[in-house]
C-alpha cells in the first residue's frame, strides 16, 4: 500500500508538494509514478522516478513546473508542483510495480486531492 498527502486548495500560481509513502517496504527499490484525474476524465501520467532517483519523466503538461524527487531518509517520493494552474485540479496518485514470484502487481495509495482556484 501507499499512501498519499499534501494535497489541498491552492490558487492559480501556487505551489503544492505532495508526498508518497509506504508503511511496509521501501520505496527507493522501485520505480515510483504519480498519475492524476481530473474530475469527469480518465487516468493522466504525470511523472515518473527511477529507483536510483536519477532518472526522472515528466508529462508535457507539467515540465517545468513539476519536480519529482526522493528522500530515502524518510522512505518517500515526492512531488513539488509549482506555478498551478486550475487544469491541474485532479485526484493524485503515486503507484510503483512490485513483482513476486514472475507476477507484476501494480500497487496504488488512495490518492490526494488537489485544487487549483
Amino acid at each position: 500500500q501507499l499512501v498519499e498527502s499534501g494535497g489541498g486548495l491552492v490558487q492559480p500560481g501556487g505551489s503544492l508538494r505532495l508526498s508518497c509513502t509506504a508503511p511496509f517496504f521501501t520505496l527507493s527499490s522501485y520505480w515510483i509514478y504519480w498519475i492524476r484525474q481530473a474530475p469527469g476524465k480518465g487516468f493522466e501520467w504525470v511523472s515518473s522516478i527511477g529507483s536510483g532517483g536519477q532518472t526522472t519523466y515528466y508529462a508535457d503538461s507539467v515540465k517545468g513546473r513539476f519536480t519529482i524527487s526522493r528522500d530515502k531518509v524518510k522512505n518517500t517520493a515526492n512531488l513539488q508542483m509549482n506555478i498551478l494552474e486550475p487544469e491541474d485540479t485532479a485526484l493524485y496518485y503515486c503507484a510503483t510495480l512490485i513483482e513476486v514470484d514472475s507476477l507484476t502487481y501494480a500497487v496504488w495509495g488512495q490518492g490526494t486531492q488537489v485544487t487549483v482556484s
